[in-house]
């Protein structure tokens, strides 16, 4: 099926979708799926229609769902590097304040060894 007979389904009008065929889907002893057509009153479609229709609407099923997959996974990547920025920025915050705070304590240090070099703390 090709992308122009895909639109030309997703674009036929509201009331031709409404009169479409039902289908009943059942297991028989096999444990096959069988989908059979339950005939709409009035209506003329032969088997192999019903089996085109039911082909047309899985392919715009599975069409949309792709779609659905990757915008789903470009809102997943969006996200996630977001959250990484956000973790990276944190913790480069937290690293310059502990060596803000240490920087401190070593020149005491330092300063302390110079002053009393046989002192140990």
């Amino acid at each position: 099926m090709t992308l122009s007979e895909l639109l030309q389904v997703i674009q036929t009008p509201r009331t031709t979708l409404i009169t479409a065929p039902y289908y009943n889907i059942h297991r028989p002893p096999n444990n096959q799926v069988v989908m059979t057509p339950t005939g709409i009153p009035g209506s003329n479609h032969s088997g192999q229609q019903f089996a085109d229709e039911a082909s047309k609407k899985r392919e715009i099923r599975l069409m949309k769902n792709r779609e659905a997959a990757r915008h789903c996974r470009v809102k997943k990547k969006r996200i996630f590097k977001s959250a990484w920025r956000n973790a990276f920025r944190y913790w480069r915050a937290k690293i310059r304040s502990l060596l803000t705070n240490l920087r401190p304590l070593k020149e005491f240090y330092t300063q302390h060894k110079k002053d009393y070099p046989d002192h140990n703390i």
